[in-house]
């Protein structure tokens, strides 16, 4: 029978194929669908890294708790021998993220980490090289510098204002703070401990007691990175309030970020909520009524 077909007058056989239209027509529609398919994937996946850093918040706050229980007392934000705390590599800067690491499974990080050197000496390197997985937010695309030392994802809350830090901070976590829960006097529930940072160009890593890990709820949440949120000074003070400026919490997720409060809730908080609120929240005696919806 092929041998029949074959032997055919090539006008009498019916060959069956796609047309050039056709062919553009199905490549047209799957272009679509893929368009359409795309935001959803990638709004599946965001929802999935928003998850994972708010337990990566939660597992902080159950650590901060264990120390307080432990110690009677929340870390200090930074330990060093005085202040205000400047964005340089002078002094200690032992940031609380080293006081936590018993109560983070990391007893081995702590050990390593000599505290009277500080977390710029030499000796410290192979920990400020230590990946510590719940300092890390899965959205952040930012996790190591360019010496090669990890980011910190979270950062502590000094207050509610613009100030240096320092021993006189309004917040949970500030110069050589020994706060204990009960002195929280606006309530634990209205007072963040823990906010993200959204940024592109932090210089020091996880352990500096610097703001690579602790700012403030001065100004609103945003996406906008460090330089663009300073405030506009120029002349010979400039570098002077560059090293001393805090700046605010940022995040890398779609419309807000995530904070944790004293009481070990972890809530995202939009960055067009009123700021007043906002800024009270970084205060833990201020007096202020504010709501947490």
């Amino acid at each position: 029978m092929n041998s029949q077909i074959a032997q055919l007058p090539l006008h009498s056989r019916r060959l069956r194929a796609f047309t050039l239209v056709e062919l553009l027509v199905v490549i047209a529609i799957i272009g679509i669908l893929v368009g359409l398919l795309l935001p959803a994937v990638q709004a599946a996946r965001e929802a999935a890294r928003r998850s994972s850093c708010s337990n990566n918040m939660m597992q902080l706050g159950v650590a901060m708790h264990h120390r307080e229980f432990s110690m009677e007392r929340l870390p200090s934000g930074v330990i060093d021998d005085k202040g205000p705390i400047r964005y340089e590599a002078l002094g200690r800067h032992v940031s609380w993220t080293v006081q936590l690491l018993p109560y983070m499974e990391e007893q081995v990080a702590y050990k390593n980490f000599d505290q009277t050197q500080g977390a710029y000496a030499g000796v410290n390197l192979p920990v400020r090289q230590h990946s510590v997985p719940i300092l890390q937010c899965p959205s952040s695309p930012n996790t190591i510098s360019d010496d090669k030392e990890i980011l910190s994802s979270y950062a502590g809350c000094t207050g509610g204002i613009e100030a240096p830090i320092d021993v006189n901070n309004g917040g949970l976590l500030y110069l050589n703070s020994q706060l204990k829960m009960h002195e929280i006097s606006d309530g634990s529930t209205y007072t963040i401990a823990l906010g993200e940072i959204g940024e592109n160009n932090l210089k020091f890593n996880w352990t500096s007691g610097s703001r690579a890990t602790l700012r403030n709820t001065a100004m609103p949440m945003s996406s906008l990175s460090y330089p663009s949120r300073q405030p506009a000074i120029s002349g010979a003070d400039k570098t002077e309030a560059s090293s001393l400026f805090v700046g605010g919490f940022s995040s890398w997720h779609t419309g807000g970020g995530q904070c944790l409060f004293a009481d070990g809730s972890v809530r995202f908080l939009s960055m067009s909520m009123d700021p007043i609120a906002y800024s009270s929240m970084g205060e833990r005696a201020d007096g202020k009524l504010i709501s947490v919806d």
